[in-house]
């Protein structure tokens, strides 16, 4: 085998096994799985698809829904004791990167230029369920232009 060769079997190799191992080193851990619990919260939710929006819903109502009261009233459903408040859900849990979202997660933005003013369930692929002020109980995809560069935190609580 010439010189040439060799060294170039011995380069390949070794970017081979860096990028290996570099792979392993930098990739991220993965999101938790979605779980049956997760996604019969996701079905729970998008059987409420279409209920109207109302600023203020009270908790435990089903005609019309805010933000909070809809993610408390899902999350209830399941034995899951929410605050009524996106402000006191932010706190609710444990905290979860944007990069390890699993379905079920909760989804905090700053809608209102003043802090967390939006809650919603991570539905996965980019995906979250929530009642929109516009659209009621929907589903939106979170890298549009208008939720991309609002998001807050993240928050696991199942």
């Amino acid at each position: 085998m010439s010189k040439k060769l060799s060294m170039k079997l011995l380069l390949a190799g070794s970017l081979a096994v860096t990028g290996l191992f570099g792979t392993m080193i930098s990739a991220p851990s993965q999101a938790s799985a979605a779980t049956p619990e997760s996604l019969k919260v996701i079905a729970s939710g998008k059987a409420h698809i279409g209920t109207p929006y109302r600023y203020g819903a009270p908790a435990g109502i089903t005609y019309a829904f805010d933000c909070s009261s809809f993610v408390q009233y899902v999350f209830n459903q399941f034995g899951v004791n929410l605050p009524r408040t996106s402000i006191s859900q932010a706190y609710t849990g444990q905290k979860v990167d944007k990069a390890y979202l699993s379905v079920g997660d909760l989804v905090f933005f700053n809608t209102s230029g003043s802090g967390i003013s939006h809650v919603g369930i991570y539905a996965g692929n980019g995906k979250m369920l929530h009642a929109s002020s516009k659209k009621g109980i929907t589903l939106s995809n979170m890298n549009s232009t208008y939720y991309s560069n609002k998001f807050v935190t993240a928050r696991r609580v199942l």
